[in-house]
């Protein structure tokens, strides 16, 4: 149970470069040259809604913050349904490629000191149920009370699959890239409010669709498409947010919930939301200590 979750659960930044022009009698230059589609009023219209958004979230505030640490519980859903009474979480995201999903009471926990703030603290306590899933760049770890195996190939290539479409990185890194194409696709519903939908293009010609509430021009949705490499089927993921709250100067959704191929595939709803704290490097590295696929009488 605890590894179809993870498999739905997880999401992560990184931050663009920008290229000059060079002078005339230069040789010629290999950016990019502005597309007569981002010269177009849709173009236009499309990124003035993305710069409304970014301001929206908190501005330089949303944009330079270095960590994230949430905790709350995550449900699981099959056909819309759950099938659980939800598992206690917490999650370490340190951009742009940094995370640590903890489940149940494995690992950490936040405690707040006077004149200090919010600190994290380690322990050790251990369950058959704990589970740890660390990310580091393109690498995987998960942790069980059996030790520590390489992440599963499928569930990492998913993973980094979220993060590359994520909302982070998308305000992060897309928007920033001279090769990514807007797209303004008029007014759509999201949960009952008015959304402004933006479609961004990039030169592999990936995309990704995002819907900002017209009034506060805060996320509602975001959405991209995959083709699964075995059935060749094309598949959609969805993120759909809500409840936001003003969080150190970031407004921040507290209610989040996922969607496969139009079905809510999980919901996670946070208690408690804190941003910049002191992460130790330890806390995202790992090395593989068994392979789960050998046979028991061989592992060491």
């Amino acid at each position: 149970m605890h590894r179809l979750i993870i498999v739905l659960f997880l999401t992560t930044l990184a931050f663009a470069q920008q290229a000059t022009a060079p002078p005339p009698t230069a040789a010629p230059s290999t950016e990019k040259p502005a597309t007569s589609v981002n010269n177009s009023e849709s173009a236009r219209k499309a990124r003035a809604c993305l710069d409304e958004t970014v301001k929206a979230l908190g501005g330089q505030a949303y944009l330079t913050t270095q960590n994230r640490v949430e905790d709350g519980r995550i449900y699981n859903l099959y056909h819309g349904q759950s099938r659980e009474v939800g598992t206690v979480y917490r999650l370490f995201n340190r951009f742009p490629d940094q995370d640590r999903l903890e489940l149940v009471g494995r690992g950490s926990f936040l405690l707040p000191l006077p004149m200090v703030g919010v600190i994290v603290v380690s322990h050790e306590k251990k369950h058959k149920s704990d589970i740890v899933v660390i990310h580091n760049g393109d690498k995987g770890y998960e942790t069980t009370y059996k030790g520590t195996a390489a992440q599963d190939k499928e569930e990492l290539t998913n993973h980094i699959r979220r993060r590359k479409h994520s909302l982070e990185l998308v305000l992060r890194k897309w928007i920033n890239d001279p090769t990514v194409e807007y797209f303004y696709d008029g007014l759509e519903i999201v949960d009952g409010k008015p959304a402004d939908k933006i479609s961004l293009l990039n030169e592999k010609n990936d995309g990704v669709t995002v819907y900002l509430e017209q009034n506060s021009h805060l996320p509602l949705k975001t959405s991209y498409n995959w083709r699964d490499p075995q059935d060749k089927q094309r598949n959609v993921e969805e993120e759909v947010y809500d409840n936001y709250r003003l969080e150190q100067g970031i407004m921040t959704p507290h209610s989040i919930s996922r969607y496969f191929n139009g079905e809510t595939s999980m919901q996670r709803f946070i208690s408690q939301v804190h941003y910049n704290l002191q992460l130790s490097d330890e806390m995202f590295e790992a090395s593989v200590s068994y392979d789960p696929l050998e046979p028991m009488k061989k592992r060491k």
